[in-house]
């Protein structure tokens, strides 16, 4: 395993301590802060042996001010080109502007952290890469197959040129990108990321092409986060990642459970199930989880009426366009979620896959020119409502972003962001399950994010898409304006995402005496289905499934179908729900 090394600013000291930046700032701290210098049993380590707290990263001599796009340019520039040949080690302190630096370090999890988590160490073959730095060594001990054997020489894709996206203009527009098996070798194509090193192992961090990628664009969306030692990691997407967060957080033998939205993602109930973590829910409104429902249940919790599970210390929260509901928890609401969590001890696990999809105010009538949208790409990152982990001072908070919703999503490619401490860990996990995201995805996304669009062009495509899932929104809430009767069925205009949750007034039922809400449920489905219109049921989504559910809901999505398809699938669920109510 080689270590990152750049012309002369990226580069690692493994020999030094750190430097006390940080620990000047501990004095001062507030005591509600635990902060630990001295090392444990389960000391953080990276894949070459050398705990991330016992090193120091250097990037240079760097400028004080925000990070902006023009500033990482210059960085850049000054730093010279990325040398991170195959399966080195990386991670986000070497590309982190040194604003991030001047703040107290996050609280520990130890607490927290589950017996499996706690067990694992670093895989003992990947402490061999120590060695390689020493001169002149001649490696047998990896087992990296030769570049030479692999059968794919080259690469190349079509991708649009900001702010040129429609997808008729790429055919005159657009650029051709090309990826070579040496290109890093032989000065081409960029010359820092080729499929030598894409197509073999890498570390489970994830490639540091797209990490450094991936950090700059966390400092720029989120500010950076407000504490010191935070940490991005590369996934397989927000599914795993969520999967390898519960594992690490909640364990089956302390009777762990998790909160979350009282109507979720099903995928995410199906994910703790396995793991013996029930998840319970908490009451939510237009704007999403309700911050003192969540106070309530933490306050009022009793563990013999749940059934013997323990007050839960972790919340599962999709704060933007949300899955199924679509709403969206404004500035002020995630304060006071992030409150509650704090006052009571709750680790947030925070899923942003739709954070980027937050659109235009809804104006009515199928229109939305109630303002003009974001012109620049500093407009529009000011747009943003600020996200959980900008808020984060004790480093209580899992982000887990991905590609996606606003790329691709057979990438299977996202990223974490959280403290040193919980991104090791996860680090530990990905080692013995997934070894990190695939080769060929990252070095695609690089190409794409990074060396054809820049910072600049992918914060413009975010823009593209937001007039996009802008404009089917406002299509599908015109239909059910025209379609649906308004005395029965009642939405929420959705500020994010892609999807339109549909509330029947079941109490208006000719058999709602005599038929519970599921039964009525059933019939509309069963009726929409013959009609020729699938939208999901309300229940699966509900938190807990041995509860009855709080009313009738219907879950639809405009990210797809056409204007015309949406408007004639809207007309068949009306006529399904006026024909259960008999009109």
């Amino acid at each position: 395993m080689a270590k990152i090394s750049a012309a002369t600013p990226y580069r690692i000291l493994l020999s030094r301590p750190p430097t006390s930046h940080l620990t000047r700032r501990l004095a001062s701290a507030s005591a509600r802060h635990s902060f630990s210098t001295s090392p444990r049993r389960l000391q953080p380590s990276n894949v070459g042996n050398v705990g991330l707290a016992e090193k120091d990263t250097i990037i240079g001599d760097q400028a004080p001010e925000p990070l902006t796009i023009e500033g990482i340019k210059a960085r850049r520039a000054k730093a010279g080109k990325l040398v991170a040949p195959t399966a080195s080690y990386s991670d986000s302190d070497m590309f982190k502007s040194p604003q991030s630096y001047d703040k107290p370090k996050a609280r520990r999890w130890d607490h927290l952290l589950s017996q499996e988590s706690l067990s694992r160490e670093p895989c003992v073959l990947k402490q061999a890469a120590k060695y390689l730095k020493k001169p002149g060594l001649i490696s047998l001990g990896g087992g990296l197959p030769s570049a030479s054997n692999f059968p794919i020489d080259s690469l190349s894709m079509r991708v649009p040129t900001p702010p040129h996206f429609a997808e008729a203009e790429v055919a005159s527009t657009g650029q051709d990108v090309r990826i070579g098996k040496y290109d890093v070798r032989d000065g081409r194509n960029g010359g820092v990321y080729d499929l030598a090193i894409a197509l073999n192992y890498g570390q489970s961090v994830g490639a540091a092409q797209l990490l450094r990628w991936v950090t700059e664009h966390t400092e720029l969306v989120h500010g950076p986060p407000p504490y010191a030692d935070w940490r991005c990691a590369l996934t397989v997407g927000s599914t795993g990642a969520l999967e390898q967060a519960l594992r690490m957080l909640c364990d089956r033998a302390r009777g762990d459970a998790v909160l979350t939205e009282e109507y979720t993602f099903s995928t995410a109930l199906e994910t703790a199930a396995p793991l013996g973590v029930r998840v319970f829910g908490v009451p939510t409104d237009g704007e999403g989880l309700r911050a003192d429902g969540l106070d309530e249940v933490l306050a009022t919790w009793d563990e013999k009426e749940r059934g013997g599970a323990r007050r839960p210390r972790v919340l599962y929260t999709v704060p933007s366009g949300q899955n199924p509901t679509g709403a969206t928890q404004g500035a002020q609401r995630r304060r006071d979620i992030y409150e509650v969590c704090s006052r009571h001890d709750v680790f947030i696990l925070e899923d942003e896959p739709y954070y980027f999809l937050q659109m235009q105010p809804y104006g009515g009538g199928g229109a939305s020119n109630v303002v003009p949208p974001p012109e620049t790409p500093e407009a529009f990152l000011r747009s943003l409502i600020p996200s959980l982990l900008s808020m984060d001072t004790d480093g209580r908070v899992l982000r887990m972003d991905s590609f996606s919703k606003v790329v691709v999503p057979g990438s299977r490619l996202g990223w974490i962001t959280a403290s040193e401490q919980v991104v090791e860990r996860y680090i530990r996990h990905a080692e013995v399950a997934s070894q990190g995201p695939s080769g060929i995805s990252q070095v695609l996304l690089y190409k794409l994010v990074d060396e054809a669009w820049g910072h600049e062009g992918y914060l413009r495509w975010l823009m593209h898409l937001r007039l996009e899932y802008t404009r089917r929104r406002d299509a599908i809430l015109a239909a059910c304006e025209r379609y649906l009767p308004r005395d029965l069925v009642s939405w929420v205009p959705p500020a994010a995402g892609m999807f339109l949750w549909l509330q029947v007034d079941h109490t208006q039922h000719p058999q709602a005496s005599a038929k519970s809400i599921l039964e009525i449920e059933d019939d509309i489905f069963a009726s929409c289905i013959d009609k020729g219109v699938l939208a999901i049921r309300g229940s699966w989504f509900r938190a807990e499934q041995d509860v009855a559910p709080s009313g009738l809901f219907f879950r639809t999505t405009f990210a797809a179908a056409s204007e015309d398809d949406m408007a004639r699938a809207i007309e068949r669920f009306g006529a399904a729900v006026r024909e259960s109510f008999g009109r």
